[in-house]
């Protein structure tokens, strides 16, 4: 009996060594030998340049689309144009009917004559003696409104039609023959052409504020392939639109006819960095991010490795903007950081930037 249990326990402490000599067979064949130095690709930390390009999105517009109307209520004679139109300054371009409207003048003229007879009777009257002078000054405030009110019909008559305020094109039509409208509804919208296009890009304060007016940018329109146009910061809003927090900046474009209004499109503009002491690095060097962090391999005078906390800022295609945590002339693990843990030695191979 003392034989069988002695032989199980051989049995154990062989199997436990055979266990581990697999699991250490194993480890060795997943990293290599500790004793030989790891390939990795390294490159040396540089500042980063002075300037980085902005990219937003926007949409063209022609630099001057004016809304027109009518200045009195009415119900619609005619509509000459249809949207996309082309028309020439003081095309007539829409008319109320006449009829309402030609009443009230006539009707105005006549209390105008009627006043000013009026006026002329009390003031002989006045000059014999026969009405007091506040009877008077109630005749000729009597007239004057009479006039005003010629005037005022006038005017409504003259508005009563649409006329193009300068060559253009017709981008919005609210109205047809037969409509009632109301005074200062907006009946036509009308792109001036004079004026040329502009790209109208929402940005957030602190994009926008980078700008200044007079900046060279390139825009795209219709797609990233399409042929680049060269543009100028045109405009600035002053303040920001209270639905959305964003501030339009405006990119002046020269004539084009492949240009429409309300085509999307995207500017590039080169501007200053906001830190001067950052650094760019590959993408594929940082590992473990999270919330603004990163970790990255540093690289000693022995070629051994050491982890490293780093503080992300901007990322474009190719690289990432790190606001803390390196120095210049730092060298890190740029590639087969995946091989490596917190100490290994490398062999290093360099990787021009």
């Amino acid at each position: 009996m003392r034989d069988m249990t002695l032989g199980r326990t051989i049995i154990s402490i062989l199997t436990g060594l055979v266990f581990l000599t697999g699991c250490s067979s194993s480890e060795s064949k997943s990293r290599p030998n500790p004793d030989e130095p790891i390939p990795a690709a390294v490159s040396v930390v540089q500042p980063s340049g002075e300037n980085e390009i902005l990219t937003a999105a926007g949409t063209v517009r022609l630099r001057r689309e004016t809304a027109l109307g009518f200045t009195t209520p009415g119900k619609v004679a005619s509509v000459r144009y249809e949207e996309g139109d082309r028309v020439k300054r003081g095309a007539l371009l829409a008319a109320l009917d006449s009829s309402t409207v030609a009443a009230d003048l006539g009707a105005a003229r006549a209390e105008r004559d009627r006043a000013a007879a009026e006026y002329a009777r009390v003031e002989k009257l006045y000059k014999d003696g026969w009405v007091t002078k506040s009877r008077l000054e109630q005749a000729e405030a009597a007239a004057r409104a009479a006039r005003a009110q010629v005037e005022s019909a006038g005017f409504a008559s003259r508005t009563s039609l649409i006329h193009a305020p300068s060559n253009g094109i017709l981008l919005t039509r609210n109205i047809d023959a037969g409509q009632i409208v109301a005074a200062g509804e907006t009946a036509l919208v009308l792109g001036e052409i004079d004026k040329g296009y502009v790209l109208r890009v929402p940005m957030t304060d602190r994009d926008a504020s980078r700008l200044r007016v007079g900046m060279p940018a390139v825009v795209r329109v219709g797609g990233a392939d399409a042929d680049p146009i060269s543009a100028v910061v045109s405009e600035k809003d002053g303040r920001a639109d209270q639905r959305t927090g964003a501030f339009e900046v405006s990119f002046s474009l020269p004539a084009s006819d492949r240009l429409r209004s309300g085509q999307l499109g995207s500017v590039e503009v080169a501007v200053s960095r906001d830190r001067s002491d950052s650094f760019s690095v590959p993408a594929n060097a940082i590992f473990g991010v999270r919330a603004g962090e990163g970790l990255v391999y540093i690289v000693d005078d022995k070629n051994r490795v050491k982890q490293r906390n780093i503080q992300i800022g901007k990322l474009n295609d190719k690289s990432l903007e790190i606001l803390a945590g390196l120095s210049e002339g730092d060298v890190i693990v740029t590639r087969g950081i995946e091989k490596l843990r917190d100490g290994d030695v490398i062999k290093p191979i360099r990787v021009a930037k």
